[in-house]
């Protein structure tokens, strides 16, 4: 296996994002959101999201990153500033997505190691995530990583579906 890039997201990188993220939803959420929201996603839907998050992030994103094998993108995370208002002055990872055929060849972890010295770097030494609930892999991942459940839930409403989701948490500093 060639060496995997971990580097800044760009606008021209919005079509092969998309790409990983519909793939990854698609793999990791089935039998998780009802299958016909699934199918329905759309990659230029989401590569069109996309470009408007590379060219005018909101303020609280601290960074998008890739990783990169080959001259392909087979994985992203976003993350930043924490956006609850209970999570005020602690960083947040928003997405972390890894192409389901990269799953389990430390793509992810790569990923979350980076976002996690530039949430450090940004002066959080906290940070948090949300998990889909009945998402085992992903919690077994982050468990892996040092993320640890604090009871903390919530359900976001997205057009279609109702996500419930549960929080981990990490402490950046001296990690």
């Amino acid at each position: 296996m060639t060496t995997l890039l971990i580097r800044d997201g760009v606008i021209d990188d919005a079509d092969q994002i998309a790409g990983v993220h519909v793939r990854s939803w698609q793999a990791a959420y089935r039998g998780l959101i009802d299958q016909e929201v699934l199918d329905g996603l759309s990659i230029p839907d989401r590569a069109e999201g996309w470009r408007r998050n590379l060219s005018d992030p909101l303020p609280t994103i601290i960074g998008i990153l890739v990783a990169e094998r080959d001259g392909e993108i087979v994985g992203w995370t976003s993350f930043g500033s924490g956006r609850e208002e209970e999570g005020a002055g602690d960083g947040e990872v928003y997405g972390i997505y890894a192409d389901p055929a990269e799953w389990s060849t430390g793509v992810g972890r790569a990923l979350l190691d980076a976002a996690e010295q530039r949430i450090l770097d940004a002066g959080h030494t906290r940070a948090y995530l949300w998990v889909l609930d009945g998402n085992e892999r992903a919690d077994a991942f982050y468990a892996r990583q040092g993320w640890v459940a604090d009871g903390a839930s919530k359900v976001e409403e997205r057009p279609g579906m109702s996500l419930r989701e549960h929080r981990r948490v990490k402490h950046l500093a001296g990690s």
